[in-house]
């Protein structure tokens, strides 16, 4: 049986069908940026384990888990976030498929096999400390959004030890930075193959890039993906944005 507290709610996770996610109102909740990662990425059936560096409360894994039966492991450095994302993971009956570890992405490569992933997932923290103000007093929401904890330029380092050659590399980040994000990983021998931004609504810059890159030096045949619209020009969901979320307003939001 799961020790339910009374802040402890549960949700239905987007497009998942009887997928159910755990959440509280005093931490990070999950949101629309980790759903559509989860949606871009792609599992070969040759795929045999997967990590999601900085799982929160482990929307990734669990949507991952309807698209594979490799193994997933979600690690996270935030004791409230773990234990939440280990909750859910019971919830979903899901033990025997995804692990969630307290874990801490700058060292985590001193805790597995080197190059031992097929795919490592990551929804990073967008903003530099000195791009934007630190308003929350939430220290959960203060980590997730911010390179408090670690920059994406040692989350590249990281991916890069743990993934097989050829692996790939998936994450979400923001569209203006992207100049930095492709610098970070050409440095570190990745190679783009494929990438797509995502637009809150038509005639508006994009907010969010969608990206995949191989562990490999072999650069090229790069795939620069059709636009992803949340909004259509009449403030309504896409036809894509509700296949990929629902109608859960909660994660519709960018």
């Amino acid at each position: 049986m799961i020790d339910m507290s009374q802040a402890e709610l549960i949700h239905g996770l987007q497009a998942s069908g009887d997928l159910k996610i755990i959440q509280r109102d005093d931490v990070f909740r999950f949101s629309l940026d980790s759903v559509i990662l989860a949606d871009f990425v792609k599992i070969n059936p040759r795929t045999r384990n997967i990590m999601d560096f900085g799982t929160g409360l482990a929307p990734i894994p669990l949507l991952l888990s309807l698209k594979t039966k490799a193994l997933i492991t979600g690690i996270e450095i935030q004791d409230d976030l773990c234990e939440l994302a280990k909750k859910s993971v019971v919830l979903n009956h899901l033990e025997e498929q995804i692990s969630i570890n307290k874990d801490d992405i700058r060292v985590v490569h001193s805790h597995y096999m080197m190059s031992s992933f097929d795919i490592v997932t990551c929804n990073p923290p967008f903003f530099k400390n000195k791009d934007e103000k630190i308003t929350s007093e939430n220290i959960a929401v203060r980590n997730a959004k911010h390179e408090l904890l670690i920059d994406f330029q040692t989350i590249v380092i990281q991916a890069k030890r743990l993934l097989k050659t050829g692996g790939l590399f998936v994450f979400v980040h923001r569209a203006d930075r992207l100049e930095d994000l492709i610098i970070f990983l050409h440095n570190e021998g990745f190679a783009l193959k494929r990438m797509r931004f995502v637009y809150p609504k038509p005639g508006v810059p994009a907010v969010m890039v969608l990206i995949e890159a191989a562990n490999t030096g072999k650069a090229g045949n790069m795939k620069l993906l059709e636009p992803l619209y949340i909004l259509d020009e009449f403030g309504k969901h896409t036809v894509e944005a509700m296949k990929i979320f629902g109608d859960n307003q909660e994660a519709g939001n960018v």
